[in-house]
C-alpha cells in the first residue's frame, strides 16, 4: 500500500479556494432557473419547449467554448483564462437581469454560460499542476462539493430571494459577484510553468484529433456524459416542474426537494473522490469505483421515470449522491495523455457532457410539448416518456463500459 503526498495547506489558500468560489457562482448560475422557470414562462409567456430552449442556452454557449478554452487554459494558463472569462459571465448576469424580452433573455445566458466555460477545467487544469497526482480524485472532490454549495443556494434561498427582492435584481447582485470573483482570482492565484508551453497553435489544436480518435476515450466518457448530462438537464430545469406536475407538490416544497438532492449531490463528491483515492491505494482502482457509482445512479434514475411508489426525498437524494460518481473520470482520463495536454483533456470530456446536456434539457421540453398542458401542469405521461428515453440512453453506455478492465495512458 502506497501513501500518497500531503497537500499543502498554502497551495490550498491560494489556488484552491479562490477557484472553488468561481465554481460555486458557475453551478448556481447552470441550476438556478429550475426555480424561476415558472417566473419566466409566465412573464415572457414562454412554452415547455420555449423554457428548456431559453435554459439550455446556457449549455450551447458553455458547450462550444469547450474546446478552444482547453487550448488556451494549455497555453495561457487558468488563472488568466478564468478571470477574463468570468467578466464576460458578469456582463451576462448583467444583460439577463435587465432583459426586457426571451431574446435579451437567451443573450444574458448565452453570455453567463460562455463566461464560467472554464470555471471548472480550468481549476482541474491549476490543480494538475499544483497538487500530486495521487490525490487528484480527492482535491477535485472538495472542489466539486464546494463548487455544488452553489446547487444548493440556487434552490431554496433563490425561492426565498425571488419573493423578497424578484428575480431580476437577484441577477445584477450576481453580475457584481462575478466581477469580484474575477479579480480575487487574477490577484491572489499564483503561475507555474506550462507543460508544453512552446506548441504552436496548429499543434494544440490538432491534438484534438488524437483525443477524440482513441476508443478508450469515448468508452470511458460517455457513461458520464449520459448520466451527468441527464442529471443536469433535471436538476438544472425539470426536475422542479416535475415535482410540481408530477409530484404535486407546491413551489416551496419542490424547491426544498431540489435542496436536498443538491446536498446529496455535495456530499458524494467528496465521498466518491476521497474514497476512491484511499480504495486505489488499497488495490481497488478508481475504475471500479466509477463503474459502482454509475450503476446505482442509473437505478435511482428509473425509480424517478418509472414514478415508482417511494418516498421522493431519499430517491432523490440517492440519485444525487450516486450520479456524482461520473466526476471520477475527470481524474481517470486526465491520466490517459501527457500532463501538457490536461486541460485539452477534460474540456473535452465536458464539451460531450454539456452538449448533451442542452440536448436534455430542450428534448424534454419538446416532447412535453406534445403533450396537453392542464392548469398550467405539463403532462405526467410526457415527462414518462422523455425520462424512460433518457434512461436507456443511460444503461447503453454502461454497457460499454462494465467489461472494460483497464485504462491504460497513452
Amino acid at each position: 500500500m502506497t501513501t500518497a503526498p500531503a497537500l499543502p495547506l498554502r497551495v490550498a489558500a491560494a489556488v484552491f479556494l479562490p477557484f472553488a468560489a468561481g465554481y460555486f457562482l458557475s453551478y448556481f448560475f447552470r441550476n438556478v432557473n429550475a426555480v424561476i422557470a415558472k417566473d419566466l414562462a409566465g412573464e415572457f409567456g414562454l412554452s415547455p419547449a420555449g423554457v428548456g430552449l431559453l435554459t439550455s442556452a446556457y449549455f450551447v454557449a458553455f458547450a462550444l467554448a469547450q474546446l478552444p478554452v482547453g487550448v488556451l487554459l494549455d497555453r495561457y494558463g487558468p488563472r488568466r483564462v478564468v478571470a477574463t472569462l468570468l467578466c464576460v459571465a458578469a456582463a451576462g448576469a448583467f444583460v439577463f437581469g435587465r432583459a426586457d424580452g426571451a431574446a435579451a433573455l437567451a443573450l444574458g445566458r448565452a453570455l453567463i454560460g460562455l463566461g464560467v466555460a472554464a470555471c471548472l477545467m480550468g481549476s482541474i487544469k491549476a490543480f494538475t499542476l499544483w497538487f500530486p497526482i495521487e490525490r487528484l480524485a480527492t482535491v477535485i472532490g472538495w472542489f466539486l462539493f464546494l463548487g455544488t454549495i452553489g446547487g444548493i443556494a440556487a434552490t431554496t434561498p433563490v425561492e426565498l430571494a425571488v419573493g423578497t427582492i424578484g428575480w431580476r435584481v437577484m441577477f445584477v447582485g450576481l453580475a457584481a459577484g462575478a466581477l469580484a470573483v474575477a479579480v480575487l482570482i487574477y490577484l491572489a492565484v499564483p503561475e507555474r510553468a506550462l507543460p508544453g508551453a512552446g506548441a504552436t497553435w496548429g499543434e494544440q489544436f490538432g491534438s484534438l484529433g488524437a483525443i477524440f480518435g482513441r476508443a478508450l476515450f469515448w468508452r470511458l466518457s460517455l457513461p458520464f456524459v449520459v448520466t451527468h448530462g441527464t442529471y443536469q438537464a433535471m436538476q438544472g430545469l425539470w426536475l422542479g416542474p416535475w415535482l410540481i406536475d408530477v409530484g404535486g407538490f407546491d413551489r416551496a416544497t419542490a424547491a426544498h426537494l431540489l435542496l436536498l438532492g443538491a446536498a446529496a449531490y455535495a456530499v458524494g463528491s467528496i465521498a466518491f473522490g476521497t474514497v476512491a483515492d484511499r480504495l486505489d491505494q488499497r488495490g481497488w482502482p478508481r475504475l471500479a469505483t466509477y463503474k459502482a457509482g454509475l450503476a446505482a445512479s442509473v437505478v435511482m434514475f428509473f425509480c424517478i421515470a418509472l414514478d415508482l411508489a417511494l418516498p421522493r426525498a431519499p430517491v432523490l437524494m440517492a440519485y444525487s449522491f450516486t450520479v456524482m460518481s461520473g466526476a471520477l473520470v475527470l481524474a481517470i482520463g486526465a491520466r490517459l495523455f501527457p500532463p501538457a495536454m490536461s486541460g485539452r483533456v477534460v474540456t473535452a470530456i465536458n464539451f460531450l457532457m454539456f452538449v448533451l446536456s442542452f440536448a436534455c434539457q430542450w428534448g424534454i421540453g419538446a416532447v412535453l410539448r406534445g403533450f396537453p398542458v392542464e392548469g398550467g401542469r405539463y403532462a405526467p405521461d410526457g415527462y414518462g416518456l422523455a425520462l424512460l428515453v433518457l434512461g436507456a440512453l443511460q444503461v447503453s453506455a454502461l454497457a460499454w463500459l462494465l467489461p472494460l478492465r483497464e485504462a491504460r495512458s497513452a
